[in-house]
């Protein structure tokens, strides 16, 4: 039985109230400064092959709730799953926000919003949960066999989930909300080895409005096999110093790793270091150069109709025409730095509190035509296709390329591996020399990870960019 069902049953003996009425009322009740009352109930599907077996195929359903309070500036965080403990989870709470305030040096402030009443239903075309299992497995399991019989493939990773989830929201200053969302996507993997070198080819794709999309993909999942097995024979790069051309994959991954995170309010608020560095009306980059990051692209999984804190989510701008004008905020950020909340407070699933984070992070079109325009005076460099993993460490980022290709002369050249792209984010970024007007968004299977909370739902995009000096490593 659902959430809403259980709360309609238990109050049958009295009156029949709504899950709005119940709720509201009970965050009015608590005796703090300010509460809020999460539930959830969600239904995923998931499936995985590896290489030639079906290694996992699973069907789970998972309710709960939680209780977040302040009280003298300090936080009190509890999780329950049975709707008959929210009473006493919300006393746990205070009692545990109370015993944080008498020892607390630094208190949290709120920034104000205006209390908002929404219900967010499902602007889906094709359910998945309308799509048999044993269809998404002939499905899925037909694109594993395309990138299997593909000569020169040793093996294939392929995953595929989709989740429904229902999510009711009360706090004590009069917001209520009642959202649907579905989330879907889907991974695969080709891999390649050949005198002991391994390489891979992938093919991605992912969304909130139509199962559809995972349709037709077969072209995909032949390049992605071509890709691996052509890795495996290619050349490694000679290490040194390039100018790279990051088709909109790789340079939308290097602006959610390299500069979303920075731009995460809590990752500023808490460095002062950062506070100078990130401070707005800084220059970073020349005129053409535009970044955001934005809940409103209906149908991307970083769609946000609202946060997690019940505030209406927006496009913000982190850079614009090279200069800082914004940052990520939860209403906690925005009160400590002065600043108005931007919609980005998130949390996994009820199990952990929200915190600032990325929806759909961009770079914008720039006016530098297209590829060809890009390329065609680079003598020598290199250009680099998605991403096969990386890390961040403050400023400093190093990402691999899915697969890269050389520049000589204008035209693209031969194919090479072990691309790895390395430097730090502030230099790159003034570095970058051409943005192509070509944007394209992507959405896959995988999902951000910060504090815990992984795999959260997001998206990045970008056009071709253009950047002088990469430091890549190689032979």
């Amino acid at each position: 039985m659902n959430l809403h069902g259980r709360i309609l049953v238990r109050t049958l003996s009295t009156k029949a109230i709504t899950m709005k009425e119940f709720l509201t009322a009970l965050a009015k009740k608590a005796d703090a400064d300010y509460c809020e009352i999460r539930l959830e109930d969600s239904m995923q599907t998931s499936l995985a092959y590896l290489g030639e077996d079906l290694e996992n195929v699973q069907e789970s359903h998972m309710y709960g709730g939680n209780v977040r309070v302040v009280v003298d500036g300090c936080w009190g965080f509890v999780t329950f799953n049975n709707v008959d403990e929210i009473e006493r989870r919300m006393r746990e709470a205070v009692t545990n926000a109370r015993a944080a305030a008498r020892h607390a040096k630094d208190r949290s402030v709120l920034a104000q919003v205006q209390p908002v009443e929404a219900t967010v239903k499902l602007n889906v075309r094709t359910d998945p949960r309308k799509v048999s299992l044993d269809d998404k497995i002939a499905l899925f399991g037909g694109y594993n066999q395309i990138l299997l019989r593909h000569p020169g493939v040793t093996s294939t990773n392929l995953r595929y989930f989709d989740k429904y989830s229902r999510i009711y929201f009360a706090n004590s200053e009069g917001t209520w909300l009642d959202r649907e969302a579905i989330d879907m996507g889907m991974g695969a993997s080709a891999i390649s080895r050949k005198d002991g070198t391994t390489a891979r080819g992938s093919a991605s794709q992912g969304g909130r409005a139509d199962f559809d999309i995972f349709r037709g993909m077969e072209a995909e999942m032949h390049e992605a096999a071509k890709t691996a097995v052509e890795g495996a024979s290619a050349s490694v790069i000679e290490g040194g110093n390039y100018t790279v051309v990051c088709d909109p994959n790789l340079a939308g991954v290097f602006v959610h790793e390299a500069f979303g995170h920075l731009s995460e309010g809590d990752n500023v608020a808490d460095d002062p270091r950062m506070q100078e560095v990130l401070k707005l009306g800084r220059k970073f980059g020349d005129g053409y150069l535009n970044i955001y990051d934005t809940g409103l692209d209906e149908g991307l999984r970083g769609y946000l109709a609202y946060d997690d804190e019940g505030v209406k989510t927006e496009k913000t701008w982190l850079i614009r025409e090279g200069e800082l004008v914004g940052r990520l905020h939860s209403r906690e950020t925005a009160g400590r730095m002065g600043e108005k909340p931007t919609g980005n407070a998130r949390a996994i699933s009820y199990k952990f509190p929200p915190i600032p984070r990325m929806r759909n992070t961009c770079i914008g079109n720039g006016p530098h035509g297209s590829f060809d325009d890009l390329i065609k005076d680079v003598k020598l460099g290199v250009y680099a296709i998605d991403s096969a993993g990386g890390q961040t460490n403050g400023e400093l980022f190093t990402f691999t390329a899915g697969e890269a290709f050389m520049i000589r002369n204008g035209k693209l050249a031969e194919r090479v591996r072990d691309v790895t792209l390395g430097g730090n984010v502030f230099d790159t970024l003034r570095n970058i020399t051409g943005v192509a007007g070509d944007y394209n968004v992507h959405d896959s299977a995988g999902g951000c990870g910060k504090g815990g909370q992984m795999p959260l739902p997001v998206s990045h995009g970008s056009p071709h960019i253009k950047i002088k000096d990469v430091v890549i490593g190689g032979r």
